[in-house]
């Protein structure tokens, strides 16, 4: 075995480790776990690069715990697509903790820092642990870590805070017992827990009832965690009132987690074959998917709150990524898309969120009609906000666009023509709803913007919270090029070949 195949569970061992070791160097100094969580985490970015490498030049990663073979041992399975997802949720954590270094002296009392880092790196952890799994019980494991530490995450902040948080843990609860009841009925049925295992005997057992039953409570379990349209009430409050280090975290790659735990029930537990002959599934899942997508965005349209709009939003958004699951039954554009939008979602909507953490920060401003003249008291955070909106909205050449473009291929090979009505609509309901913030920001002078202009020039904030932000609105611009070049190919081919979609780009 190469010592890149070690990587894998490297990565999860060492940062749930990492999370316990920062709680006792916590009651020495304060400030050592948020250093101690961003040094581990970039070690485990530099990892994540070379098991990419391994996976697309010599193939997927088997890592059985123990020693043990699967399937009465824990597997854990790295292909081209989970990869690819690991690389994106290290980046974002870094990126988070960097950004956090001024936002959370500003928004969470002191005495409670340690704990904050702490429960950030166990979140990672879970976050992890799920991306590597090939077993449908660890994954419930570590999806319960993930789950737990982000309900105290949204809860630290306190006050109004607190509410939002029951109502999540009341909720991520109920996802989490349909999960397991879920599982409990595969399990009983094919007597594995283990992914590959289990997708060897499922297609004898289709036409079970079980085994349907099982299937179905996973997606309803796994919906209600991924905030997916009409199981979505507790996400807005939380984001609104959670932290904006957190909001922007759950915002890029909490959700995109969880949203992945329906990619692997897809393609490697079940196949498209179940989902398209003996369910029919897949049409219901796009009408599904339109209806989070326009109904998300009129909502974001009437909120006067601005991160409560941001949230709407990322229901909208999170359509999209459903759209692409339903389409793939129909075309390989659907994983082309999907692929592409987890990535340029997680990149846009963080920036979008760091930028309200900020305009925050600096203005006190949490209202839209608020926002009036900060592109010229805050234009750094003003100009990343601007283009993290116009990537959602998918204006060229922007990473939003190329999303929207595969998922309009997607369609249009489908002969779902609806669907493609469906998406310039919605980039329509995008430019009105960030068009109200924007013209708020350039077009709207505040009484006071004037003095505030002689007092003080560029944003007044550190280049922690700033260079987050700034990579990320520049990342909105470069990765729509990326997609359109010939640079992604080889990694979405590799994905389209991992998870059994025929066709190639």
């Amino acid at each position: 075995m190469q010592l890149v195949e070690h990587f894998p569970v490297l990565i999860v061992g060492l940062s749930m480790f990492t999370a316990y070791t920062m709680l006792l160097v916590g009651f020495l100094d304060r400030r050592l776990p948020y250093y101690i969580a961003l040094i581990m985490n970039s070690f485990f970015f530099i990892l994540s690069l070379f098991i990419l490498d391994y996976v697309l030049t010599v193939g997927p990663i088997r890592y059985w715990l123990g020693g043990w073979r699967p399937p009465w041992g824990i597997e854990y399975v790295v292909d081209a697509m989970n990869a690819y997802l690991l690389i994106i949720v290290i980046s974002i954590i870094i990126l988070g903790l960097i950004y956090s270094r001024s936002n959370v002296k500003h928004e969470i009392e002191e005495r409670k820092h340690v704990t904050f880092y702490v429960l950030v790196q166990l979140m990672a952890a879970g976050l992890y642990g799920i991306t590597v799994t090939g077993d449908l019980f660890n994954m419930f494991i570590w999806l319960e870590i993930a789950s737990l530490t982000a309900y105290a995450l949204i809860a630290v902040a306190g006050g109004r805070a607190l509410r939002p948080a029951y109502n999540y843990v009341i909720m991520g609860s109920i996802g989490a017992c349909l999960y397991i009841f879920g599982v409990c009925w595969l399990y009983a049925a094919t007597g594995t827990l283990n992914m590959a295992d289990m997708r060897l005997l499922l297609p004898l057992l289709y036409t079970d009832k079980v085994v349907q039953m099982g299937f179905a409570m996973i997606v309803v379990g796994v919906m209600i965690k991924a905030y997916i349209f009409p199981l979505h009430l507790w996400q807005p409050d939380c984001y609104t009132w959670a932290p904006s280090t957190i909001s922007s975290m759950m915002a890029s790659v909490h959700v995109k987690v969880m949203f992945y735990i329906l990619i692997r029930l897809f393609f490697s537990v079940f196949t498209l074959n179940f989902i398209w002959q003996y369910i029919r599934f897949d049409i219901l899942l796009c009408w599904l998917a339109a209806i989070a997508i326009l109904a998300g965005s009129i909502w974001a349209i009437k909120q006067s709150n601005l991160k409560r709009m941001l949230a709407y939003s990322s229901i909208s958004q999170m359509g999209y990524l459903l759209l692409g699951l339903g389409l793939s039954a129909f075309s390989y554009w659907g994983v082309v898309g999907l692929v592409a939008h987890i990535l340029n979602h997680a990149v846009g909507k963080g920036c979008l969120f760091m930028s309200a953490g900020a305009f925050y920060q600096k203005e006190g401003l949490r209202q839209i009609k608020d926002c009036e003249g900060l592109g010229k008291r805050m234009p750094f955070s003003s100009a990343a906000f601007t283009i993290a909106a116009a990537s959602l909205i998918g204006i060229p050449p922007t990473a939003g666009f190329a999303s929207k473009l595969f998922l309009i291929l997607a369609s249009l090979d489908a002969a779902q023509y609806q669907f493609v009505v469906v998406l310039l609509l919605s980039g329509l309901l995008n430019l009105i709803y960030f068009w109200r913030v924007i013209d708020k920001i350039y077009f709207v002078k505040h009484e006071e913007a004037t003095k505030r202009e002689v007092e003080r020039r560029g944003d007044g904030l550190p280049f922690s919270m700033l260079g987050p932000m700034l990579f990320l609105a520049s990342l909105c611009i470069v990765l729509g090029f990326v997609w359109l070049s010939d640079l992604s190919t080889p990694l979405m081919n590799q994905i389209l070949a991992n998870l059994g979609v025929g066709g190639s780009l």
